[in-house]
């Protein structure tokens, strides 16, 4: 049997972690943290080492992109997989794509449903 595939949320919306962990685990495929704070995301990234990182772009105290470059540059963090979750970017401005690449880093607009994550985290850790 295969093992779970660690993912880590960093999202300052709670509700929202909660909601996708859950759906997430449920599926039986992954193991979920979720956190609302950036600072806290890095020290799980450390810790735990996942698999892939979903975050939100827009956070108080230390935005997405702060977080992003800090994972990137740490040795122990730098290759763990980054996808960042945002409101920025419609799904009208994406058209028919799950996922988006600007600046290197991949995006997927909110609102996202566990279908459009599963499907991506697949495609990523494959």
């Amino acid at each position: 049997m295969e093992s779970k595939k660690k993912i880590l949320i960093i999202d300052d919306e709670e509700d929202f972690c909660f909601f996708v962990k859950g759906n997430l685990e449920r599926t039986g495929e992954f193991d979920v943290l979720a956190t609302s704070s950036g600072k806290e995301g890095i020290k799980l990234a450390r810790a735990e080492k996942p698999d892939l990182i979903f975050l939100d772009l827009n956070m108080p105290g230390m935005p997405g992109d702060e977080v992003a470059q800090t994972l990137i540059e740490r040795e122990d963090t730098k290759a763990i997989p980054l996808i960042f979750l945002t409101a920025l970017v419609t799904k009208d401005e994406m058209g028919q794509d799950n996922m988006a690449s600007i600046g290197g880093y991949d995006y997927i607009a909110k609102p996202v449903t566990t279908r459009e994550l599963v499907s991506v985290i697949r495609e990523i850790l494959v």
